[in-house]
C-alpha cells in the first residue's frame, strides 16, 4: 500500500519540506516520492528539503528518484536538502559518494538556515 508523503510549504521562505515515511523499495511509495517532488517543482520551487528522519530504507529505484530530483533542481538554480539521515542511509549516502552531490544536515531548522 502506497504512503502518503507529507508536504509542509514555509510560505515566507519559499521552502517545501517533504517528509517521506517508511521503506522505499521501488514500488507504489518510490512513485509517491517521485510524484510529490515532481509536484511541487512544477510549481516553482526552488528550496526543497527532504526529511529522511522517518524513512527505514531507500534502495537503487528511489535513490535515482532523488538524484533526478537533483538534476532537476540545479538546472533551475534550485537546491535540494535532506536532513535527519538515520545511520543506515548516511553510510548509503557514503558508499555511493551521494554525499558529494547533496548537503545534509541534523534538523529541517539547519537545512532552512543553510538556505541562502
Amino acid at each position: 500500500m502506497a504512503t502518503k508523503i507529507k508536504v509542509t510549504e514555509l510560505q515566507d521562505k519559499d521552502i517545501v519540506i517533504l517528509d517521506p515515511k517508511g521503506s522505499f523499495i521501488g514500488g507504489d511509495e518510490t512513485d509517491d516520492l517521485k510524484f510529490a517532488i515532481k509536484e511541487v517543482a512544477e510549481k516553482g520551487n526552488l528550496k526543497l528539503i527532504i526529511d529522511l528522519g522517518d524513512v527505514v530504507y531507500l534502495n537503487s529505484t528511489a535513490l535515482g528518484v532523488l538524484i533526478a530530483a537533483h538534476a532537476n533542481y540545479k538546472k533551475r538554480d534550485g537546491e535540494i536538502k535532506l536532513t535527519r539521515l538515520s545511520k543506515n542511509i548516511e553510510n548509503l549516502f557514503v558508499i555511493t559518494k551521494l554525499t558529494l552531490i547533496f548537503d545534509s544536515f541534523g534538523s529541517p531548522e539547519d537545512a532552512i538556515a543553510s538556505f541562502k
